[in-house]
C-alpha cells in the first residue's frame, strides 16, 4: 500500500537516516519509568527483504490509547491502528476494518510488514520493555524481544531518528515532532467520530 521504491533509492534513503541526530548512550536504556504521553510526526523508511518503502506518520500515545497512522507523502492516510482498553483495530483507507490477535499481525495485514507498535512507543522514549530479557550491544544498542534498536537525539535530548531492525526487516523513523499531546480522544472509536464528523 505504501509507494515502493526502486532498490537503489530506498537504499539512498535509509542510509541517510544513519546520519539523523547524535546516537543515546548505552547507559541511557532504562526500565524503571512508565511510558509517557506524546505526540509525535515524521517519516519513515521500511526496508523487507530487499524492498524499501517510504511513508509519512502521526503517532498518538496517551494513558487511553496508542493510534498510528501511516500516511503517503502527499499526506493521504494509507490506513491506522489503534489500541485502546478495549482491543486492537486496524483501518484501510477504503474503511476496511482489520481485527487480530496482536498489534503486529494487524500492522501486517495493513502493511504488509509487522510494526512492533506494542514496544516502540517505549523505544522512542528510551525505555526498555519492562521484565523481557535485554542485552545492551558493543555499539549500543538495545537488543530486545527479537530487535536492536538505535535512538539518535537531537539538540535538545529529544529523538530524532528510532532505527529498529531485525532478521529481514530495517524499519527508520525519522522524528519532525514530538511533544506533548494536544488530543486526548477517550478510545479508538472517539477517532472514528471526530473522522465521521
Amino acid at each position: 500500500m505504501t509507494r515502493h521504491l526502486t532498490p537503489l533509492l530506498a537504499a539512498l534513503l535509509l542510509a541517510a537516516c544513519t546520519t539523523t541526530g547524535t546516537q543515546m548512550p548505552a547507559e541511557g536504556w532504562r526500565e524503571d519509568a512508565p511510558t509517557p504521553e506524546f505526540e509525535a510526526a515524521g517519516r519513515m523508511g521500511v526496508k523487507e527483504n530487499e524492498r524499501g518503502s517510504y511513508a509519512n506518520f502521526d503517532w498518538l500515545r496517551t494513558a487511553a490509547l496508542q493510534l498510528f497512522e501511516v500516511k503517503t507523502p502527499l499526506g493521504n492516510s494509507v490506513g491506522r491502528l489503534c489500541q485502546d482498553r478495549g482491543g486492537v483495530q486496524a483501518i484501510a483507507s477504503n474503511g476496511q476494518v482489520y481485527r487480530a490477535a496482536t498489534s503486529a499481525e494487524l500492522s501486517r495485514q495493513l502493511l504488509g510488514y509487522e510494526l512492533p507498535v506494542a514496544y516502540i512507543d517505549r523505544w522512542a522514549n528510551g525505555l526498555r520493555v519492562a521484565g523481557e530479557p535485554y542485552s545492551i550491544l558493543p555499539d549500543g544498542r538495545l537488543q530486545q524481544m527479537g530487535w536492536r534498536i538505535q535512538r539518535n537525539l537531537d539538540e535538545n535530548g529529544q529523538v530524532r531518528l528510532l532505527h529498529m531492525e531485525r532478521s529481514g526487516l530495517s524499519l527508520r523513523l525519522i522524528f519532525d515532532r514530538f511533544g506533548q499531546p494536544e488530543r486526548r480522544p477517550a478510545s479508538c472509536s472517539a477517532i472514528d467520530t471526530e473522522q465521521a464528523a
